[in-house]
């Protein structure tokens, strides 16, 4: 009987409710936004003709007065946008410092999805294997590998050795179908109560499923959020993409866990109570951004999110502009898809009062401040050149710099960050925000046209477990 239940055991019937993407009438959207263009271009140019005749100032005047105008409004939205994420997140921080923990420790399932990941994957398993934790497995699936990941992971198969004891690393082989359905064949395999997605490269800190895991005494709690950082530094680009995660990505976690609606479960490290997934139909494979729509399913259904800063991935990141380019352009793309497949959300916050917050929230970030950064930048550049304007946009850009080091340093203090990060704030701001806004914008024109995209895979050169 036990051979019997053994062999079913390995027979794995895959939920994947969401297997057929929904279908875009992608002519009848094309249409809406030529109407809607046209419409909003068609008023803006009535209020110009109708407001022009009563104005009594010089085209330089007006030029002048409206960029004035501009930069003061850019300017508060900025602070205020600032000044609620550094609150939030300091008060975060403060709960966090104080909050007393019980000790909490169920068997945890570790999912590690694996495609093509035979130069990183040893280094991810060394890292699971020194978790300081007691109960929990390790599951690898390989999602139809084309280089050596399957006869490596083979290899790793059987019990390993641990901090506390050993543990189990299981292995499930199926065909090539995508990041999500790797992660749910995992998912269902496995019979514990909660389950650590992770990405095949990803090296986690020896105390992550133990600082993690306590949140869920909270039975409304349904997912904690990880903390994500970037390994292979020492390069301008990636220095600077260190510093993005610590005060662009990481300090937004921190003020959206301070309300318990952490908007993205990043795919390097998130822990789910399986009920959770359960509830939400699992991941599923019809966005670019599979953490994103998760994290809205999972929110809709009100479970509240956590985030624990010290529990951290180190993950590697792209190494080129053009790899960097691709990677934003793809996140961008499927975070717009996972915001239009809960759009019932935007408009009706009788559904789900908080799952309306957060999609503003993202709506805000993916579609509407990059625009403004972008139109500010070189709005205010045009001015300065043809108006004679440029000490103001020299104490525009000066003040932005002053928010940005102010923000990094706080930040870099409360992760206990290298410090030489901060300096980069200066070419954060004025260069590399600006280029991934421009990327931003570029995708958004893209999706909303329904032009396709494939899916993509960042190219690794492999980092090392230390």
């Amino acid at each position: 009987m036990k051979a019997k239940q053994e062999k079913y055991r390995y027979q794995i019937d895959l939920d994947n409710r969401e297997v057929e993407p929904p279908k875009r009438e992608e002519l009848k959207e094309k249409r809406k936004v030529i109407l809607i263009t046209g419409i909003l271009s068609i008023i803006l140019l009535a209020i110009i003709i109708y407001t022009l005749p009563l104005t009594i100032l010089s085209w330089k005047g007006l030029i002048v007065y409206a960029s004035i105008v501009s930069l003061v409004i850019f300017l508060f939205i900025l602070l205020i946008r600032y000044f609620s994420i550094l609150f939030l997140a300091y008060f975060y921080i403060t709960r966090y410092t104080v909050k007393k923990h019980g000790n909490y420790s169920p068997f945890v399932s570790i999912i590690v999805p694996v495609y093509n990941e035979g130069i990183t994957l040893k280094n991810s398993i060394e890292s699971l294997l020194k978790l300081d934790y007691k109960d929990y497995e390790i599951i690898i699936v390989n999602d139809g590998s084309t280089d050596d990941s399957k006869e490596l992971s083979e290899s790793l198969v059987g019990y390993q050795d641990g901090v506390h004891n050993k543990i189990k690393i299981s292995l499930i082989n199926k065909p090539n179908s995508g990041k999500a359905k790797a992660l749910n064949a995992g998912i269902q395999y496995s019979d514990a109560e909660f389950v650590l997605c992770m990405d095949g490269d990803s090296i986690l800190s020896p105390v992550t499923l133990k600082n993690s895991i306590r949140h869920f005494v909270d039975q409304n709690v349904g997912a904690v959020a990880g903390n994500v950082k970037i390994q292979n530094r020492k390069k301008w680009l990636t220095d600077l993409q260190a510093l993005e995660y610590v005060q662009g990505l990481n300090l937004a976690r921190s003020a959206q866990a301070h309300i318990r609606m952490v908007n993205i479960i990043p795919g390097p490290i998130g822990i789910f109570r399986k009920e959770a997934l359960q509830d939400a139909g699992y991941y599923s494979s019809d966005t670019f951004a599979e953490d994103a729509d998760i994290t809205l399913k999972i929110l809709s259904l009100g479970w509240k999110i956590e985030y624990e800063p010290n529990s951290w991935a180190l993950t590697e990141a792209p190494v080129t502009i053009h790899q960097l380019l691709k990677q934003r352009y793809r996140w961008t793309r499927g975070i717009l898809q996972a915001i239009r497949k809960h759009k019932k959300h935007l408009y009706n916050p009788t559904l789900n009062f908080n799952n309306t917050l957060v999609l503003w929230g993202m709506f805000y970030e993916s579609l509407i401040w990059p625009a403004m950064n972008i139109f500010a930048n070189l709005f205010f550049i045009f001015v300065a050149i043809f108006n004679d304007m440029s000490s103001l946009i020299f104490y525009w850009w000066l003040g932005i710099a002053l928010l940005d080091f102010m923000s990094a340093i706080y930040c870099v203090a409360v992760e206990k960050e290298e410090f030489r990060l901060v300096p980069w704030a200066i070419v954060y701001r004025m260069v590399f925000v600006l280029l991934i806004d421009i990327t931003k914008t570029m995708a958004l024109v893209e999706e909303f046209l329904g032009i396709k995209m494939e899916w993509g895979k960042l190219e690794r050169v492999g980092i090392q477990n230390g």
